[in-house]
Order: C-alpha cells, then structure tokens, then sequence
C-alpha cells in the first residue's frame, strides 16, 4: 500500500512537467497524454529498480524521451492515412476475395517466392527492419532492397489474384 501512494505522489509532483515536455516533442494533445501514461506505465513496471531515488525525474524525462523517439520511427515507417485520403492507392478485392485468403495460403505464397525476394520481405515486414538493416544484414545495395521488396510485393499480389479469380463455373453459379 506505501507504493500506491508512492506512486501517486510521484504521478501528482512530475505528471504537467511530463505532458509539457511530451507536448513539447509531438506536438499533439493526444500523443502527448499517451506519451505520459506510458512513461508512468514503465515507472509502475520498473522503477522499483531505480536505486538513488534522487533520481527519479530524470528517470521519468528519459523515458518519456525514449518512447517518444520510438513511436516517432513507428510512426515514420508506417504512416498513418486516413482511407478516405488513400481510396485510389487500395486495391479492388471484394468480401469474397479477402474472406477466402486464410494465414495457410499467405504462407504458401511467401514460399512460393524466389529466395531473393522472399528474404527482403520477411525482414521488412516479420522483424521489422529498415531498408538500410535489411541492405546491410544481406550486403546487398539499399536500392536492390527496395525494388525487390516491391517486386516480391508484386508477385504476391498477383499470386493471390490469380488464386481468387472465380473461375468460369464459379461465375455461372447463382
């Protein structure tokens, strides 16, 4: 119980330092206030192993540094559109088509790829690398590692939409 009112003590003397700095760096309300619950989030988890307690706020300021600069490549990787925006850049599948792709068959079209596109793809999209890693890991130039991620991102496209095409007797059936 002597925690719980650590914690509040500690949430109620750094919390507006906290969001100001957070709003400082994102700009945004919203990040800002997400960006503070989750430094407290990390305290409550693990500043019990914080030893000099004198040291506590500069704890907090790094932290709250740390897991902005990470949401901040999160979100530069993988930015947000609103799908209204991005309507024209979607592809055209309809229900049927996305209800008959199942994890079996994605599966058995990455391994349907060549070797040289498949490792690109894996590392981009399963362990989240960037171009230059993925270059790097491979020894393989950056720009190799983009056209071959588009290229192997081509392929599956084309994979599945083959295999989602009715066929002649599908269309003939009511």
């Amino acid at each position: 119980m002597a925690y719980k009112v650590e914690f509040e003590e500690l949430v109620d003397r750094h919390y507006a330092a906290l969001y100001r700095f957070a709003l400082s760096l994102s700009g945004k309300e919203n990040d800002a206030r997400d960006l503070t619950q989750q430094t407290f989030y990390l305290w409550a988890a693990k500043g019990h192993h914080l030893r000099d307690a004198s040291k506590v706020k500069s704890w907090l300021f790094t932290t709250l540094y740390r897991e902005f600069l990470q949401s901040h490549r999160r979100t530069s990787r993988f930015p947000h559109y609103e799908l209204e925006e991005m309507t024209e850049e979607l592809p055209n599948l309809t229900p049927a088509v996305v209800s008959g792709v199942d994890a079996a068959a994605v599966r058995n079209a990455l391994e349907q790829l060549p070797p040289a596109f498949k490792g690109p793809l894996a590392l981009f999209y399963l362990e989240d690398y960037s171009y230059q890693e993925i270059a790097d890991t491979l020894e393989i130039p950056l720009g190799t590692v983009k056209s071959r991620i588009a290229r192997g991102i081509n392929q599956l496209q084309a994979a599945f939409g083959r295999r989602t095409q009715p066929t002649t007797e599908q269309r003939r059936s009511p």
